[in-house]
C-alpha cells in the first residue's frame, strides 16, 4: 500500500518552515515512531536524486511517521540561510511539528546526512531534547584542513603511488606533476604543516559532535559508504581525535558499512541497502512499543 503524504507548515521563530509528512498507508500498522530528517548539505527536502523522498516513503512503508522539511533559508522555508551550526531551533521546531501532526508516536528519532548529522549531535549536545530516543547518523561530517588532507593521503595517493602510469606521466612532465605538488601539498598539511588555512566552520563543532555523542543514551545508528572520502574522514577522526576515543564503541551503537555506496546513495542497490539498514535497526523500538500498547490493551 502506498503510504500517505500531506503537506505541513510551521513556525520557527520569525520564518515559516515547509515539510512533508510521510504515514503509513490506511488500515497499515503503526510503529508509533517517528523520524525527523535533518538533510545535509545546500539542499531542500527532496535531496539529490530524490533520496529524502524515496527514504521517507520506504520508512513510511515500514510503519513509520517521517517529516522531511526545508530549514530557513532552503528551499520554499523563509528567513536567512545558515550553518548547519545554527539549526537548533529549525531541529526542535520540526520534532514539535511532527509530534502534533502525529499525536500517538511514542518515540522519535533524527536521520540526519553528512552536516545534517552533524547538526544532529550538536542538537543533542546543547538542548538534551528527552523527546528524542534514538539518532541514525549517515556519513556524519567531522572535516578540518588536516583532517581532509589526511584523508586524501591515506585514501587516494597511496593507491595513486602505485600505479604505474602515475610514474609514466610525471617522468614524462605530464598532469602527474601537479599530483605530485598536491601529494606533497597534503603531506605538509596533514603533519600540521605551517600556515595551515582557517578551518570553517568553527573548529570546536567537533568537540560539540563528541559531546552530543556521548551525553546521548538511546540507540544510534552510524551507516557510512565505503566510497565516501566523508565517511573515511569521520572514522579516521574518531581514531585519532581524544574527544571522539571510544565514541564507536559504545554500546547502543550499531555500525554498518555499505560496499559500493558513495555520500548520497546515488545507486540503487546502495540506496536500497541504506533503507533496509534503517528499518532493520528500527525493529527493535517498533517492537518495544508494540509490547507497551499490548501491556494497555491488557
Amino acid at each position: 500500500m502506498k503510504p500517505l503524504e500531506h503537506p505541513v507548515v510551521f513556525t520557527c521563530g520569525a520564518d515559516q518552515l515547509i515539510g512533508i509528512v510521510a504515514q503509513p498507508a490506511h488500515g497499515a500498522a503503526s510503529s508509533g515512531i517517528g523520524i525527523v530528517i535533518i538533510v545535509g548539505g545546500p539542499q531542500y527536502r527532496v535531496g539529490a536524486h530524490r533520496q529524502f523522498v524515496q527514504l521517507a516513503r520506504a520508512l513510511a512503508a515500514a510503519g513509520h511517521s517521517v517529516l522531511r522539511f526545508d530549514v530557513r533559508g532552503m528551499g520554499d522555508s523563509t528567513g536567512a540561510q545558515r550553518s548547519f551550526e545554527a539549526l537548533d531551533d529549525d531541529i526542535g521546531a520540526a520534532i514539535s511539528a511532527l509530534q502534533r501532526e502525529v499525536p500517538a508516536l511514542q518515540r522519535l528519532a533524527l536521520w540526519g546526512l553528512c552536516d545534517g548529522a552533524s547538526a544532529a549531535l550538536t542538537y543533542i549536545a546543547r538542548r538534551h531534547d528527552t523527546r528524542v530516543s534514538a539518532l541514525c547518523l549517515v556519513n556524519p561530517w567531522l572535516r578540518s584542513t588536516q583532517s581532509l588532507a589526511k584523508t586524501h593521503v591515506k585514501h587516494y595517493y597511496r593507491q595513486r603511488l602505485v600505479q604505474r602510469a602515475f610514474w609514466l606521466k610525471l617522468l614524462k612532465g605530464g598532469v602527474a606533476v601537479q599530483a605530485a605538488r598536491d601529494l606533497w601539498a597534503n603531506l605538509r598539511l596533514s603533519t600540521g604543516g605551517r600556515n595551515l588555512p582557517p578551518d570553517r566552520p568553527t573548529a570546536d563543532f567537533r568537540t560539540l559532535m563528541a559531546r552530543g555523542w556521548h551525553a546521548f543514551l538511546g540507540p544510534i545508528l552510524l551507516v557510512t559508504s565505503n566510497d565516501d572520502y566523508t565517511a573515511r574522514e569521520f572514522i579516521d577522526g574518531c581514531s585519532a581525535d581524544p574527544a571522539w576515543h571510544a565514541a564507536l564503541l559504545k554500546a547502543q551503537v550499531h555500525r554498518v558499512e555499505l560496499a559500493g555506496a558513495d555520500h548520497t546513495f546515488s545507486n540503487t542497490s546502495a540506496r536500497l541497502a541504506m533503507e533496509a539498514a534503517v528499518t532493520t535497526w528500527l525493529q527493535p523500538l517498533a517492537a518495544a512499543h508494540a509490547s507497551i500498547e499490548s501491556g494497555v490493551a491488557t
